[in-house]
């Protein structure tokens, strides 16, 4: 059940932007946050709790994560995140896949991550299928909301997948739009053209994209790749674009800008590691955000774990002291691993916020979230006060003082 709580006399930081507020409170009732900041007053009822030394955020968003769809990366069995043999592509769907029981949310709820937009990865297509959006309660519970977001990957990778070139990959995924298009206007039972290539199913999801109720992330890097996803507008007007990846993105930062789509990115990637990303520089996700583009920091997946965030937020923070660099300040950096990358998956005002009418979920730190020191102490998640015991915790406490007197014998000298 949801608790009524308020924390009090803490270093609040709302996640909107602004800068970090002291002496600052919380409160939170019916799983829903009432209100937060300076000068805030505890309701009689409501539990109160001293967070003098602390700090209070909104939990952590993760936006494009794999989590919930494997347990061990290279057992084929144990792993959902992608499907390399499916006769569908668009179609499919992570929501039935995901496990709330999978340690790796465990250990991002440790981290102080609450939700997130979880997405497979592509198999033979260009297109990896209809991501979900998740919360990472210790419950059964978690899709907030399925089929959240189609992903098609452009760029290098997309070539290859459609064969060879980027050529196909773009006459892949306009050839599939069109289809999208003529298999939504059929009449019930009507029959599609002969010429498809487009299963009945993956057209219809792909319906969804084209009418603009289902936002399409698409993963590209290069600079002039970037220009041909804007572009895909002249043709179908009612795209909801959300670009992945944008490493040149600086480099088009006016022209994303206009066009008004956002871009999820990994912010400390500085090395020319392909032909795509030859202009890569720390300085990305500041020049975006200078030029008007709404920047999240996300694609978190396999090693590079959610809880990992902060880390990445605060290198960007770093920056603003870099001779030539841009960076972030710390409220806009924050709110880029909170407040945006929820807007940006439809949560806007609902989550990665300490608002009223915002969903309850509540970090208390140890210290500046920011810092790599710093650690969540306490986790609520909708108004529920979460466990942070996993594996990897647990392991920790076993062997930080193990008493040896009770080793096998096998460890006797």
């Amino acid at each position: 059940m949801a608790q009524d709580f308020a924390i009090t006399n803490a270093t609040v930081a709302t996640g909107d932007g602004g800068a970090p507020i002291e002496h600052g409170t919380v409160v939170v009732r019916a799983g829903k946050v009432v209100a937060a900041g300076a000068g805030v007053a505890v309701p009689a009822g409501v539990q109160s709790i001293d967070g003098t030394g602390k700090w209070v955020t909104p939990g952590l968003f993760s936006a494009v994560t794999d989590l919930g769809l494997w347990d061990v990366e290279a057992v084929d069995t144990s792993n959902d995140s992608s499907a390399d043999k499916s006769p569908f592509n668009a179609a499919l769907d992570v929501s039935p896949a995901l496990n709330p029981s999978s340690e790796h949310i465990a250990v991002s709820r440790e981290g102080g991550v609450t939700r997130a937009s979880v997405t497979a990865f592509n198999g033979q297509s260009i297109f990896a299928g209809q991501g979900a959006v998740i919360d990472l309660g210790a419950d059964a519970a978690l899709v907030m909301r399925p089929r959240a977001f189609q992903y098609v990957e452009l760029g290098e990778a997309g070539a290859r997948l459609a064969g060879g070139s980027r050529v196909a990959a773009h006459t892949a995924l306009r050839n599939a739009l069109r289809e999208a298009r003529e298999a939504s206007a059929l009449a019930p039972g009507g029959q599609r053209q002969g010429d498809v290539l487009l299963t009945r199913a993956d057209a219809l999801a792909l319906a969804k994209v084209i009418d603009g109720t289902q936002p399409l992330y698409v993963g590209v890097e290069r600079a002039a790749d970037i220009r041909s996803v804007l572009a895909l507008k002249a043709e179908f007007p009612r795209l909801d674009l959300v670009l992945v990846g944008a490493t040149e993105g600086w480099l088009v930062a006016s022209e994303i800008a206009a066009a008004k789509v956002p871009v999820i990115t990994m912010p400390m990637r500085d090395l020319p590691a392909s032909f795509e990303t030859l202009a890569a520089t720390m300085s990305n996700v500041g020049r975006l955000k200078q030029a008007g583009v709404k920047v999240a920091i996300g694609m978190f997946a396999g090693m590079d774990q959610p809880r990992y965030a902060p880390q990445q937020a605060g290198n960007l923070v770093a920056l603003t002291k870099v001779p030539g660099a841009t960076g972030l300040s710390w409220g806009e950096a924050f709110a880029a691993i909170t407040s945006v990358p929820a807007e940006i998956s439809g949560f806007g005002g609902k989550a990665g916020v300490l608002a009223p009418g915002a969903v309850g979920d509540v970090v208390v730190w140890d210290g500046d979230p920011l810092e790599l020191s710093s650690a969540p102490v306490e986790v609520w998640i909708d108004g529920v006060k979460q466990p942070l015991s996993n594996h990897q915790s647990r392991l920790r406490t076993r062997y930080n003082d193990l008493d040896e007197t009770y080793l096998p014998k096998a460890y006797v000298w």
